[in-house]
């Protein structure tokens, strides 16, 4: 169990780090972007814990230590250094990498099969195992 955690926040600490990274670089590259706003300062005092669920959103820890993701934030803002490259090798018009890997491959999970017994043993996934994907105001009560 121990390791299955440390695998999850390993992957959340990736994946964290490239949203950060990414969405900055392409942000960056925009004439109209002005600056970046973030939910807080630090996982100590995050509201999103407490809102949401147990997570830990933010660029500094909770002993204010930086994480992965405060190094994902610093690559994307030296792009526009001398020397730099805009969007500091995002992919910025494409879903897929240099080599072929689709955006977020080293920490998205893939989708459920419909053999999945997450959705039961359904030859084809029913409205109740997918969800309504029309906005709320727009699904019947």
């Amino acid at each position: 169990m121990y390791e299955s955690v440390n695998c999850q926040k390993n992957l959340q600490e990736v994946a964290q780090t490239q949203i950060y990274r990414d969405i900055l670089a392409a942000a960056l590259s925009e004439p109209a972007f002005d600056g970046i706003w973030l939910w807080g300062f630090s996982d100590r005092h995050t509201w999103v814990k407490q809102f949401y669920y147990d997570d830990q959103p933010l660029v500094f820890d909770e002993v204010y230590s930086r994480k992965p993701s405060y190094h994902g934030l610093r690559d994307a803002i030296a792009t526009l250094a001398p020397g730099g490259s805009v969007g500091g090798g995002v992919p910025l018009t494409s879903d897929h990498d240099a080599e072929g890997n689709a955006w977020g491959h080293l920490w998205m999970q893939p989708e459920p099969k419909s053999s999945d017994p997450v959705l039961g043993t359904a030859a084809t996934p029913t409205a109740d195992d997918v969800g309504d994907s029309r906005p709320d105001w727009l699904q019947s009560t």
